[in-house]
């Protein structure tokens, strides 16, 4: 779900790679259909869903009026793909949208093989317990859970103390206050280590998908927030960390390529080879380290903030954040007003708690339809 992505393509890399031990079975795709024609040529999928109407005319074209699979459309069209009899199904679609297909991927029983994070950050409470009820199991796809999914291979899960997940610090991490108020949108997506769609390099670099991976981090592995530690490392080489109550720490390293852990979540248990760059300790000399600075980075401290408040919001500031990002992509709103929104939107929420998948999904509208009418009373000079 999500083939014409960055993980997406890179997901169909690692199959291309184990061919012919997997079979593509479905793929899910937005508006790239020059892209996913030739997915469905190479792969040749049983079903294949697409964003819009319009999408599904352009493919049609594409194939001169033959298609060679079954075809759907829109929400409904992603989440029969997400239904399609797999062993395994890589979720993502990028953003709230990837929470229904997911839950319908579990209902199923197959592994998911989970780069949507927000699909936990919204619902990781049901969606826990979905998991469970179905049989199902949740393999981490981005870099930073996978390190830490295979570090607590090396323990028992109460013999951990800390979890240690690492950031870069994304392209302004030595900014004061006063730059970060200039912040262009070419400078924002510009990412110093890993290439990314624009939404997810936006967050990294106002470090709210830090935020974001840490209350995925305390579904994912039951873990308590004060366990939960954030560290700053610009180079990007340990993924993440484990710490034991021995003092051990098991630390996961790997270059910049996000087919290592995408693999690894086909293979699991087992290792395959991969030929990727390898690290080269000697050229690469040091490690540093750094605490994140929450007052120039208010993003980090509201996930914390709304992952320790619970119930409905994360989901909220899930959502706050998404609509943000929009309106910064859409050069709406500044740089920092990013953050600003979100908090706003914290502040002045009341939610009850969701109690399943639709009522998590209708507050996420109804946040996202309060987010815009906040930009759109700003761009208007107006009080809110």
């Amino acid at each position: 779900m999500g083939s014409t992505g960055v993980i997406g393509c890179n997901s169909l890399d690692v199959v291309r790679r184990l061919s012919p031990a997997w079979q593509v079975v479905a793929l899910s795709a937005g508006k790239n259909m020059r892209l996913l024609k030739q997915q469905i040529d190479e792969f040749a999928p049983q079903y294949v869903s697409v964003q819009d109407e319009h999408s599904r005319q352009e493919l049609i074209q594409l194939f001169h009026g033959r298609l060679p699979c079954d075809v759907g459309v829109g929400q409904a069209g992603l989440e029969e793909a997400a239904s399609v009899p797999a062993h395994l199904v890589i979720s993502a679609v990028l953003g709230a949208a990837g929470i229904a297909p997911t839950w319908r991927a579990i209902s199923q029983g197959a592994v998911v093989g989970l780069a949507n994070k927000e699909t936990l950050v919204a619902a990781g409470d049901l969606i826990m317990e979905h998991v469970s009820v179905n049989g199902s199991s949740l393999v981490p796809v981005d870099s930073e859970h996978s390190a830490i999914f295979q570090a607590l291979l090396a323990g028992k899960r109460q013999e951990v103390e800390s979890f240690y997940i690492t950031a870069s610090g994304g392209p302004f991490r030595t900014y004061s206050v006063q730059q970060l108020k200039s912040v262009t949108l070419e400078q924002a997506l510009q990412h110093p280590t890993w290439k990314m769609g624009a939404k997810i390099t936006v967050d990294s670099s106002t470090l709210m998908n830090k935020g974001l991976e840490v209350i995925e981090a305390h579904h994912l592995f039951s873990a308590p927030y004060d366990k939960i530690k954030v560290l700053v490392h610009p180079q990007s080489i340990i993924h993440s960390m484990v710490e034991y109550v021995d003092g051990s720490i098991v630390a996961q390293l790997g270059n910049h390529d996000m087919r290592l852990p995408i693999q690894y979540a086909f293979t699991y248990p087992a290792r395959v080879k991969l030929d990727l760059e390898r690290i080269d300790f000697v050229k690469l000399r040091q490690l540093t380290f750094e605490e994140p600075d929450l007052e120039r980075f208010p993003a980090l401290r509201l996930a914390y903030e709304a992952g320790r408040a619970g119930g409905a919001m994360p989901c909220v500031l899930n959502a706050a954040n998404e609509v943000a990002v929009q309106a910064f992509l859409e050069q709406r709103i500044g740089y920092l007003h990013i953050a600003e929104i979100v908090e706003r939107l914290l502040q002045s929420s009341d939610y009850a708690v969701p109690r399943s998948i639709s009522d998590a999904l209708h507050i996420d509208e109804d946040v996202r339809r309060r987010a815009w009418l906040l930009i759109q009373k700003e761009e208007l000079g107006q009080d809110v």
